[in-house]
């Protein structure tokens, strides 16, 4: 193909995988943008098969056909409440790609024949092999085929340290020595034990900070990899999604007062003595029925619906939608206060109720959030612990002080739906449900919420 028709499609392509990230930041636009993402890398892609002169597309078209044969299966019957670990799983698959197309490039004499080529192809390796093994440990704990606690390893930091250390002199060897085979495949093997006992000690908290950084990896091995193979809108599309997930990693950190580094070392902040739960509510608890709730909700002109986890594990989300109808036909006022870090990944709420199709204008981020609770008549706190934990603001010897809240206890009346009285993953208990206007709906999520709008219904 003629030079200039390859670079103007690599511009469009790349121009589109820009609107298509600036369509994802808000949920109103983000089904427009990754569609347009998506024509993007078709573009690229087909641009850069017919640039190549492909002699024979045989296994180009299998690997497509079961590519997409896989994939479409994958999304298709994949649960909502399971994305995070969908995520997590693609963004290994990233990884490993770019890791598996610099092996090839290494082993081919007229690839590898630079110094430009053989660093690309050390660093390649090394970041697409920590992807690929730490998204696959991050699936595991998702998944919960790992618990998802933090598992400590005795000396993990010291071990951390030796393997980046032996990746970096790995690395400066295979460019020494790029006739020798085996360095490069120590290198991918310490790399894959890097990831390994990188992400581990994280906990279910941090999974969302770890999708977003894994995100940015992966990123960061297509841009690599499109050095190794002189790829322009490989560079362009990577170095975006790195540069994307490096920034959304931070948003995430500063949502829960968290630097980077105790992130991905697992490291709380340091607190002051234990707190006793049996302290904190110390009989001051009250429960509640769903038929109570209804006759508080009969008369509430404004609620503000505050999902979490929990709200992912019963599957709820439809049955909130179905609630918040029943209230809005009453002519109550009904929001949604989505916390950053609510759920296992960014955007994890959002992605839920857009599937019960709650209407965007509804759902409002923090900020927009926390000014409104003071005029709510009832906020619905559904399965979130620690985003609403009021420890955040008051107690300085907290492991969460700092940590950005919704501001739920300032509502005239506050209902929560839980099991139980457990904590969340920072492992502490909530003022919130001891409040003199806090009411503990215990159940199922999904349950208590279908009982609370036949019990709204029955009201009529």
């Amino acid at each position: 193909m003629n030079t200039t028709i390859i670079y103007l499609a690599y511009l469009v392509a790349a121009s589109l995988f820009i609107l298509g990230i600036k369509g994802l930041t808000k949920p109103r636009t983000a089904v427009r943008g990754n569609q347009l993402s998506a024509i993007g890398m078709l573009i690229a892609v087909v641009v850069t098969l017919l640039d190549k002169s492909i002699i024979d597309y045989q296994w180009i078209i299998a690997g497509l056909v079961v590519g997409s044969a896989i994939g479409a299966t994958m999304a298709t019957r994949i649960q909502v409440t399971s994305m995070p670990q969908m995520v997590a799983l693609l963004n290994g698959f990233g990884g490993g790609a770019s890791l598996f197309v610099a092996l090839a490039n290494f082993v081919d004499p007229t690839a590898a024949n630079h110094m430009v080529a053989l660093i690309s192809i050390s660093a390649t390796v090394i970041i697409g092999a920590v992807t690929l093994s730490g998204s696959f440990i991050a699936f595991g704990k998702l998944q919960e085929l790992l618990s998802g606690n933090p598992i400590r390893i005795p000396g993990n930091s010291v071990i951390n340290a030796a393997l980046l250390i032996a990746s970096v002199v790995l690395s400066v060897m295979v460019v020494i020595e790029p006739s020798n085979h085996v360095l490069i495949y120590s290198l991918m093997a310490v790399a894959l034990l890097l990831g390994i006992f990188l992400v581990l000690p994280i906990g279910g908290a941090d999974m969302p900070v770890v999708i977003a950084l894994l995100n940015s990896y992966s990123g960061i091995a297509a841009a690599t990899t499109g050095f190794i193979t002189g790829n322009t809108v490989l560079i362009v599309s990577g170095a975006l999604v790195g540069a994307s997930g490096i920034i959304l990693t931070q948003i995430m950190c500063k949502a829960m007062n968290r630097s980077l580094f105790n992130v991905l070392f697992g490291v709380m902040a340091e607190g002051g003595e234990t707190i006793d739960a049996d302290e904190v509510y110390a009989g001051k608890v009250k429960s509640t029925s769903a038929e109570e709730v209804a006759m508080m909700l009969e008369t509430a002109t404004k609620v503000i619906i505050v999902p979490g986890y929990g709200l992912a594990q019963a599957q709820a989300q439809h049955a909130v939608r179905e609630l918040a109808s029943v209230l809005q036909k009453r002519g109550t006022e009904v929001t949604y206060a989505i916390h950053p870090v609510a759920g296992r990944m960014p955007g994890h709420m959002n992605v839920l109720l857009a599937e019960a199709e709650v209407p965007y204008e509804q759902l409002l981020e923090m900020d927009e959030a926390n000014p409104l609770f003071e005029q709510t008549d009832v906020a619905i706190v559904i399965g979130a612990n620690d985003v609403t934990n009021p420890m955040a603001r008051e107690d300085k010897g907290s492991p969460i002080y700092g940590m950005p809240i919704l501001n739920v206890d300032k509502a005239r009346n506050v209902i929560v739906v839980k099991r139980s009285l457990s904590p969340g993953f920072a492992g502490l208990p909530n003022p919130l449900f001891a409040m003199d206007h806090s009411l503990m709906l215990f159940g199922d999520g999904k349950k208590a919420i279908v009982e609370l709008t036949q019990s709204l219904n029955e009201a009529d």
